[in-house]
């Protein structure tokens, strides 16, 4: 087996340095026995049982979790109906190109742009009616804006790789097309809408910018209260938080790259 060149191993092991030690250091702070300073003084879990006794905390943590739930689970459908009906309808090569521009710009666009995009369309739909007020409600919309592309990239993968001969011998069969979606499609494409879900789950639990374009005064989110406090100086319930944050999301990244990885064996 061919060695790699010590350059191209110090360059990486500098850049995974770069990239996890200050996630390391927040997790060393959350148990340091001091609220202010960087001298260590010791291993406590007092600043995670202050965090778990604040309502504040746990009433942004209901409200990210209602967000990323009820998104999560409108998003997995519809992308996976989008991936469906992109990979099995015979759209012609011009068409097929143009939903896969349109499929790709939630994910390659800035933020930014989608939230400022949301915030005025919102604003013309609180026109009509008030259900569109900024809370919790516009939230879930704005998050299923951009889940949707990501379950359904996910979702159609998973789909090319079956290909289409299981479903052709089902017809072979005189299986009838609903059957057929129930017993063998849906089975085998189930791998891939759980990874597809679970990649939409994380990213809308870690969300920050849509949710703060999109926020209301009673539908703080954990991302937000965090921004906030540490506007206000950073306290080791704030380091706590965030590490219980990264956490969750590394399990959750990992459960979905080895759902994802199951599907392509």
């Amino acid at each position: 087996m061919k060695r790699s060149h010590p350059l191209v191993t110090l360059i990486a092991l500098g850049s995974m340095v770069f990239l996890y030690l200050p996630l390391i250091s927040v997790a060393i702070y959350s148990v340091n026995d001091t609220r202010y300073g960087l001298v260590w003084h010791g291993f406590t879990l007092n600043w995670y049982v202050k965090l778990f006794h604040n309502e504040i905390i746990l009433e942004a943590a209901r409200n990210t979790l209602i967000l990323a739930v009820s998104s999560t689970l409108v998003a997995t459908v519809l992308g996976t109906a989008l991936a469906f009906g992109m990979d099995r309808f015979p759209w012609s090569r011009r068409t097929n190109t143009f939903l896969d521009v349109v499929l790709h710009l939630p994910v390659v666009i800035p933020d930014i742009i989608l939230a400022a995009a949301l915030v005025v369309a919102f604003g013309l739909l609180r026109a009509v009616s008030s259900i569109f007020e900024p809370g919790i409600f516009i939230m879930i919309l704005g998050h299923i804006t951009f889940q949707i592309a990501f379950v359904a990239l996910v979702v159609r993968s998973r789909l090319t790789s079956l290909g289409r001969d299981i479903e052709e011998a089902g017809r072979d069969l005189y299986a009838s097309a609903f059957y057929q979606f129930r017993r063998v499609t849906l089975p085998l494409l189930m791998p891939g809408i759980i990874a597809g879900g679970m990649l939409a789950f994380t990213l809308s639990l870690d969300d920050f910018v849509i949710s703060f374009f999109t926020s209301g005064p009673d539908s703080v989110t954990l991302p937000l209260f965090i921004y906030a406090a540490v506007r206000r100086g950073v306290t080791p319930e704030i380091h706590a938080l965030s590490t219980l944050v990264v956490l969750a999301t590394i399990i959750l990244v990992v459960f979905a790259e080895r759902l994802t990885r199951s599907n392509k064996a």
